[in-house]
């Protein structure tokens, strides 16, 4: 990569990134002993809406300085459980067993639901690119390499395909965003397995693919690299003007992400966060937009501090209930009346 590319791939990350200070540090430097500080880490899907939500909080509760760091959701976990954080942010719940490793007790709730898109650079495109089921599982497997490839011509009649390598963009890190695209993989590719690829945070794509960090970093590198297509959280294409790709869903309609598609796959009538899917990756639903996600905060069931407690409890309260608003021009997909009782019941329950 040339000095001047890395110059630009950094320029356009940065572009994303944001310090999720609710209070810059000179200013913590000289906060009153009344000050409160929370501390969170994790998921880089979620951190355009919680940037939202610690600048909107500041406002009614000055006292309190909220961080999170974005290097997502497996990093975010693993500082939880080391409680060097107060706060996770992950698009996957955690485990029976990450959960028994937690000495003060976990409670996780649903905060925020977002739509996994495929933002592509293919230059020449006369129109919106459409992808069927099969094809699009098979180009993240390597099987389809060229952008003119017969397959998707099919799919796009009258555009002008070119002749031009397909280049994988995919995380680095360990991430729940990764989690819960092959995940969905998995589920509408029968040889996804046989290819040797898996499931899970960290998964190992084909040879020659890019690889960022952060919903940020896959975006930029899409950005300035003709060929690419990655998957990420729309609203870091939509920031960065990359057109996104049409799905095929299960009922065989091309579906492109909206906040209407994005919430008819998140249609639900769970009446426990038990009963609740983590994530909606082969939804069924008329016009239902095919890969969608919680995400989800995790939280002690008790703090050291009590101040602490109460703090954090107000401001995700504050989040569900003033916040989700802040996430419609982002992308997100809004919570449902009913999803967002029963995220307040788990944090009522929480501080028992």
């Amino acid at each position: 990569m040339t000095t001047a590319r890395s110059a630009k791939l950094a320029a356009l990350a940065a572009a994303l990134w944001f310090g999720f200070q609710a209070v810059p540090a000179a200013a913590q430097g000289t906060a009153s002993s009344d000050a409160l500080a929370l501390r969170g880490a994790g998921s880089t899907f979620a951190s355009l809406l919680y940037k939202k939500w610690i600048d909107g909080y500041r406002k009614v509760a000055p006292a309190v300085s909220v961080s999170y760091d974005p290097v997502g959701s497996g990093e975010g976990i693993a500082r939880f459980m080391a409680e060097t954080v107060d706060f996770a942010g992950s698009d996957v719940p955690l485990s029976e067993a990450e959960i028994a490793k937690v000495r003060n007790g976990v409670a996780m709730m649903p905060t925020l639901a977002g739509m996994i898109v495929l933002a592509y650079n293919v230059p020449g495109l006369s129109a919106e690119l459409k992808l069927p089921r099969d094809v699009y599982a098979d180009i993240f497997a390597g099987v389809i390499k060229h952008w003119d490839d017969p397959r998707i011509s099919a799919a796009n009649p009258g555009q002008n395909l070119p002749h031009l390598d397909i280049v994988l963009v995919a995380r680095l890190d360990s991430s729940g965003t990764t989690a819960v695209f092959t995940e969905h993989l998995a589920a509408i590719s029968p040889t996804w397995r046989e290819h040797g690829l898996g499931v899970g945070k960290l998964v190992q794509w084909p040879a020659g693919s890019m690889l960022a960090s952060g919903s940020e970093g896959v975006a930029a590198r899409i950005k300035i690299s003709e060929g690419a297509i990655g998957y990420v959280e729309y609203g870091f294409p939509k920031r960065l003007n990359l057109p996104m790709a049409v799905l095929q869903n299960k009922a065989g309609e091309f579906v492109a992400p909206d906040a209407a598609s994005g919430q008819q796959a998140l249609a639900t009538d769970a009446t426990s966060l038990a009963l609740l899917p983590a994530s909606a990756v082969d939804p069924t639903g008329h016009g239902a937009y095919p890969i969608v996600t919680y995400s989800w905060i995790a939280i002690n069931r008790k703090y050291a501090d009590p101040r602490k407690s109460s703090a954090l409890r107000d401001f995700i309260d504050w989040g569900l209930s003033q916040g989700q608003s802040a996430g419609v021009d982002l992308g997100y997909v809004p919570l449902t009346s009913g999803v967002i009782a029963l995220s307040k019941q788990a944090l009522g329950a929480a501080g028992l």
